[in-house]
C-alpha cells in the first residue's frame, strides 16, 4: 500500500509529465494560430494581427526547447514524448513553410518565394526521409533518436522560420536581407548534411532489410 508521500511523489510526478507533454503537443496549434493569423494579415494588415502571428509563431518554436529541458530536468523522459517532439516538429514545419512560401510570393520577391519553396521540399523530404530510416531500425530495434546534426538543424532552422517571417511580413523591417539568405543557405547545408548522417547510420539495417528472406522482416514476403 502505498504511503501518502509515495501518493504525493506520483502526483507530482504525474503533473509534471503532464506539463511536459502539454508544452510538446501544444507546438501544433500555436503555429496553426501563427499560420492563421499571418495569412489574414496578407489580407487585412494591422499590427495587432501581425503581433498575434508572429508570437504564436515564436511560441511554437520555444517549445522545442523547453519540454525537452524540463522533462530532463523532472527526469519524465518517455518514448511517447520522444517519439512525439520529432512529430510535433514535422507540423510545425508542414504548417509554417508554405505560409512563409505564399507571403513572399504575395509581397512580389519572386526570388526569395522560390528559394523558399526549395527549402520548404528540401526540410520536408528529409523529415520523410528520415521517419523512413527510423522505421527500418525499429525492425532491427535502434534507438530513433535525433542525433546531434538534428538537434543543431532544429536549433537553427525554428529561429530562421521566425526570422523570415518577421523579414517577409513586419511592418519595420530590422533584419538584414544577406544575413537571412546566408543563414538559410547554412541551414539547407545542415539539412543535406543531417540527410546524409541518418542515412551512413542506418544504411546496414536499410541494406539488411532489403535481403530476400529476412528474419527480421515481421514475416513479410518481396513481390
Amino acid at each position: 500500500m502505498e504511503t501518502k508521500s509515495q501518493k504525493a511523489l506520483k502526483t507530482t510526478r504525474q503533473r509534471r509529465l503532464f506539463f511536459v507533454m502539454l508544452l510538446t503537443f501544444i507546438r501544433f496549434p500555436l503555429v496553426l494560430l501563427f499560420a492563421g493569423f499571418a495569412i489574414k494579415y496578407t489580407y487585412k494588415p494591422s499590427l495587432l494581427i501581425f503581433v498575434i502571428a508572429f508570437t504564436s509563431l515564436i511560441a511554437s518554436a520555444v517549445t522545442d526547447l523547453f519540454d525537452g529541458y524540463f522533462a530532463r530536468r523532472f527526469h519524465v523522459e518517455t518514448s511517447l514524448g520522444a517519439h512525439a517532439d520529432p512529430l510535433m516538429d514535422k507540423f510545425f514545419y508542414v504548417a509554417s513553410l508554405p505560409v512563409l512560401v505564399f507571403i513572399a510570393a504575395r509581397n512580389g520577391s519572386t526570388e526569395h518565394s522560390v528559394a523558399l519553396l526549395l527549402i520548404t521540399v528540401l526540410f520536408l523530404a528529409r523529415d520523410l526521409w528520415v521517419t523512413f530510416l527510423r522505421s527500418i531500425g525499429s525492425i532491427y530495434n535502434i534507438s530513433g533518436c535525433a542525433n546531434w546534426w538534428g538537434k543543431v538543424r532544429t536549433g537553427l532552422n525554428f529561429p530562421l522560420i521566425c526570422c523570415i517571417y518577421h523579414f517577409e511580413a513586419a511592418p519595420r523591417q530590422l533584419l538584414n536581407p544577406l544575413l537571412l539568405y546566408a543563414t538559410e543557405a547554412v541551414a539547407a547545408i545542415i539539412t543535406i548534411i543531417s540527410i546524409y548522417v541518418y542515412t551512413h547510420h542506418y544504411w546496414p539495417y536499410l541494406l539488411q532489410s532489403a535481403e530476400i528472406g529476412d528474419p527480421s522482416d515481421a514475416g513479410s514476403k518481396n513481390k
